[in-house]
């Protein structure tokens, strides 16, 4: 039953999908990379919390959860108030631009220099680092929820594991291969409606399990009598994520995750216009709310179940799944899931081969090329990144948390783009090699940081938490942005020139939603605040 359930909702999604898109143009730019720009808030808000809601998600966060505690809430809830400044702030400009990556706005706004330096830190940070987790991450949750291992009779897990990856890696390139962006749109949509469910539905029959079948109350108060002083927003000492974090390093991987990474917004670069990008931002911002209960609830729940047995953290939410849904449920929820960890592979893939064709293939490769070979050229390089990332997912394992592993490897690059992005737009002053500088910077002082023992050791013995150290290095590149900016200014101040077709009028609601989530955060950290 589940395999057949499994099997039924992976070829119900992918039918719609084929039918839904089958006249859509996918043989320009705009068409492949942005959907025509034609999507509207429903699809942009499903495909935005698809592409985020898979395996490193599921598996990941609730294994940090199950590790930690409440308190790792803390990278869903905070994400609503990216969310919010990314519908005020950011989109209005990135879509008035016109742009279809991040690095082609730092061309705007530098020159082709920052877009080269940007652009090529994206794509060896996809390539061997996001891609690969999410294949890793895919595999481990669906060998522990179908029970693969029963299923196949391979006993050695990680040969396993290389052949699970093998075959998700395969499955997403030929989405990704054969499809544009709203293709993969609305293929997150329509997994994203089984993925909330699924995911409450592992949540309410976990939480029933722990209940002795007395329903959520009863399992509630089980949790909060066996581990209180893990049911608390702010965290424990020596939590992953102290409360204090969330004003630095915490709140700048947030925004730099829903703001400025070329995964994640290349959905918004899609909208037919700026209400619709906006409704599409902020409705995501009102969903993630609902995050905590299917990616942190589980994990304590987990704990609660197992936490006397030698399980790994990253495998206990599978082995939760198994144990809690009956098995017609476990088959449909491992379909999501599939989903899931497909329609994140495709989005970084497809935004990697947007990366690659605009970025270096018409810029460097071959600028005489017409847009039928740049997209020819896109999707050969998604098949040969897809191989690398079938290579190296399998070299992840050992990590003590992998959400935790993720977040602290995306600190290198994120802090510094958010920090050239963010100030280029403040200061139209700031000259271009400073962005180009500070990128290279931040990269270079945050691994020292991370690799070097000595620089490891210092940051350590001083009780810097590694959150607060990228929060002071990115102090330090805006520092040093703005000095450029007042000692060797450009000649003229950059101004943001309009360059789309579509409608730019902001939607009146915006602001009262935005204030609206903020308030919401706020009242979640209080309730449950130790």
């Amino acid at each position: 039953m589940t395999l057949i359930s499994f099997l039924a909702f992976t070829l119900l999604a992918a039918g719609l999908t084929i039918f839904i898109t089958r006249r859509d143009e996918k043989k320009s730019a705009d068409g492949f990379f942005l959907g025509g720009r034609s999507l509207s808030f429903p699809i942009i808000a499903g495909s935005l919390l698809l592409t985020n809601l898979s395996t490193e998600q599921m598996v990941g966060l609730n294994g940090s959860a199950y590790a930690h505690g409440l308190s790792v809430m803390a990278w869903e809830v905070v994400a609503v108030v990216a969310l919010v400044v990314m519908a005020l702030f950011f989109l209005p400009k990135f879509l008035r631009a016109g742009i279809t990556t991040v690095p082609e706005f730092l061309e705007k706004r530098y020159d082709r220099s920052a877009q080269t330096v940007a652009n090529t830190i994206f794509l060896i940070a996809y390539t061997f680092l996001l891609i690969p987790l999410i294949l890793y991450t895919g595999a481990v949750g669906l060998i522990s929820i179908i029970d693969i291992q029963s299923l196949t009779g391979i006993e050695d897990y990680n040969t396993l594991l290389r052949a699970t990856v093998v075959i998700i890696g395969v499955l997403g390139m030929c989405y990704a291969r054969f499809g544009g962006l709203r293709t993969l749109a609305v293929l997150d949509t329509i997994n994203g409606v089984g993925l909330l469910v699924g995911g409450m539905l592992v949540a309410y029959h976990a939480i029933n399990a722990v209940g002795d079948g007395e329903g959520i109350a009863a399992g509630w108060n089980a949790l909060k009598e066996t581990q209180p002083e893990r049911l608390n927003s702010i965290g424990a000492k020596g939590s992953e994520v102290p409360f204090s974090t969330l004003f630095t390093g915490v709140a700048l991987l947030n925004l730099f995750y829903w703001c400025t990474n070329q995964q994640i917004i290349q959905r918004t670069f899609g909208a037919s216009s700026l209400a619709e990008g906006q409704k599409g931002v902020l409705l995501t911002g009102t969903l993630k709310l609902l995050g905590p209960l299917y990616l942190v609830l589980p994990g304590l729940i987990a704990f609660q179940m197992y936490a006397n047995q030698d399980i790994p953290n990253d495998q206990a939410y599978g082995m939760l799944v198994k144990d809690v849904l009956p098995s017609h449920l476990t088959g449909f929820f491992a379909a999501v899931m599939m989903g899931a960890i497909l329609s994140s592979f495709n989005a970084a893939l497809n935004s990697t081969s947007a990366l690659f064709s605009i970025g270096l293939y018409k810029h460097v490769i071959n600028p005489a090329g017409s847009e039928q070979q740049s997209v020819r050229a896109a999707k050969w390089f998604v098949v040969s990144v897809a191989i690398a990332a079938m290579i190296g997912a399998p070299l992840l394992i050992g990590q003590d948390t992998i959400f935790g592993y993720l977040q602290k490897m995306n600190a290198i690059y994120f802090i510094p783009i958010f920090a050239v992005v963010l100030v280029g737009i403040l200061h139209p002053r700031v000259p271009s090699r400073a962005a180009s500088i500070a990128m290279i910077a931040g990269i270079l002082i945050i691994s020292l940081g991370y690799f070097i023992p000595a620089f490891d050791e210092a940051i350590a013995n001083a009780g810097i938490h590694g959150f607060h150290f990228i929060g002071i290095v990115f102090g330090l590149l805006v520092i040093l942005l703005l000095v450029a900016g007042t000692v060797s200014p450009r000649k003229e101040a950059w101004k943001l020139e309009t360059d789309t077709p579509i409608d730019l009028s902001p939607w009146k609601g915006a602001k009262w939603a935005g204030l609206a989530l903020l308030v919401m955060v706020i009242a979640i950290y209080a309730s449950f605040a130790g």
